[in-house]
């Protein structure tokens, strides 16, 4: 599986013209799934589009479920959401139904993904909207180009 590493330079984000630079290194006609996975804080990758066709963040169950209060345009912009590590919801405080309710409040159209990578749980659902989100992608690609 081709991995190809941008680096930021310093910023605390990757931007669209970073993403299209690294674009002319990978043989995008053997891809149909590519993921960017941008700088690992819940600011700044919220305010830069990269021409992604979905956006999905990633929430481990051990950062607590207050990141929605605290980065709330991230989740607001999200088509996903991953919970991950949910087997350790036990030994944490993370309220999980209160997180779910608020995702709500703050976006209705995302899809919340509860998934512990470590029993599995989740995982098929995650993963079979992944998969559909491309076949949709390519039916609506094919389109595009059809009325061109």
């Amino acid at each position: 599986m081709p991995v190809l590493q941008i680096n930021t330079g310093g910023e605390c984000h990757l931007d669209a013209s970073m993403v299209n630079r690294a674009l002319d290194n990978l043989p995008l006609d053997d891809i149909d799934l590519l993921f960017i996975e941008n700088v690992g804080n819940l600011v700044c990758p919220g305010e830069f589009k990269l021409g992604e066709d979905r956006k999905v963040l990633i929430l481990s169950v051990p950062e607590g479920d207050d990141k929605i209060y605290k980065y709330p345009l991230l989740f607001h912009l999200a088509d996903a959401v991953v919970i991950n590590k949910i087997d350790l919801l036990p030994y944490t405080q993370f309220d999980i139904e209160g997180f779910s309710k608020a995702l709500k409040g703050f976006n209705q159209k995302a899809r919340l993904f509860r998934v512990s990578c470590t029993t599995h749980q989740g995982i098929e659902d995650w993963t079979d909207w992944v998969l559909s989100s491309v076949q949709r992608q390519k039916r609506t690609s094919h389109k595009r180009l059809r009325r061109l």
